[in-house]
């Protein structure tokens, strides 16, 4: 599962990362301080979403393997 949650985590980190920068830029708020802020707060939000999505992925994966009887 850490395998599959660190792949995961290289799209999720760079989505939020960008939403981020992207408000602070559209609030006017340039500063690099807080373009830092943004794309740091970004990448650790990024951790618990790319876990939970991780299990969610296996626990699809195994109801599908159950179903199929592999």
């Amino acid at each position: 599962m850490m395998r599959l949650a660190l792949i995961l985590h290289l799209v999720i980190s760079t989505m939020l990362m960008g939403m981020g920068i992207t408000a602070v830029l559209a609030a006017g708020m340039g500063t690099p301080k807080l373009i830092i802020l943004a794309a740091a707060a970004g990448f650790v939000l990024s951790i618990p979403f790319s876990w939970f999505v991780a299990k969610q992925v296996l626990a699809l994966q195994e109801k599908q393997r159950s179903r199929t009887g592999n």
